[in-house]
């Protein structure tokens, strides 16, 4: 892989921005382009809607493009909230509102094993008008408590302990509070988030093509 290459990140979410380009360096993330609009993630899977923002943002500005998609999967409810995981308790629902619903469902729950999923997907235009595209999947395996612990992260976090935080007992809203504070604290989130397990399988990837 050569030491430093240009990806538009195909999203705006400041957030999003941030946490992948220090995920993935030494790619250099970019902004997507103002004129360039991304299609509904109509998706089933994490895959294919990674895939149809990559897709877009690679044709549309005919450069290397990467698109995450990414959310929960929760045992006792066959792998809901899935894909809807932003939106599980309505289209414009809240955090506070997902996380709420998500609890409420799983009151009568004996089973609380649940996974943070994150698909990364990088679309490259190639010769002749054809697009490479490279798919990584990483995940973090933990379980859901009843009542939320931190203030830190966003989305389930506070709900969520990672199984490699089963001694400790901490939620990922508690490691994200940590992580604020001392670097250290990051680096260690970021080996365990889905995320970050992702990133570096992408990354081995590409330096194997290289």
């Amino acid at each position: 892989m050569a030491r430093t290459r240009e990806v538009v990140l195909a999203s705006r979410n400041p957030h999003k921005l941030r946490e992948l380009s220090s995920l993935l360096a030494p790619l250099a993330l970019v902004r997507l382009p103002d004129d360039v609009e991304l299609p509904a993630e109509v998706g089933a899977s994490f895959a294919e809607n990674s895939l149809i923002k990559a897709r877009a943002a690679a044709r549309a500005t005919g450069r290397a493009a990467l698109a995450d998609d990414s959310g929960i999967e929760v045992a006792a409810l066959g792998g809901a909230p899935g894909v809807r995981s932003a939106r599980y308790a309505g289209e414009h629902a809240t955090d506070e509102q997902n996380l709420t619903k998500l609890l409420d469902d799983l009151s009568d729950a004996v089973d609380r094993r649940a996974a943070y999923v994150c698909v990364l997907a990088l679309v490259e235009p190639v010769s002749g008008g054809s697009l490479r595209e490279t798919v990584v999947e990483g995940r973090c395996e933990g379980m859901l408590i009843d009542v939320p612990r931190g203030s830190g992260g966003f989305g389930y976090d506070p709900a969520f302990v990672p199984n490699e935080q089963a001694e400790q007992n901490l939620t990922m809203a508690e490691i994200s509070e940590a992580a604020e504070a001392a670097e250290s604290a990051q680096a260690g989130k970021d080996a365990i988030s889905h995320r970050g397990a992702a990133a570096a399988r992408l990354l081995r990837l590409l330096e194997g093509s290289a």
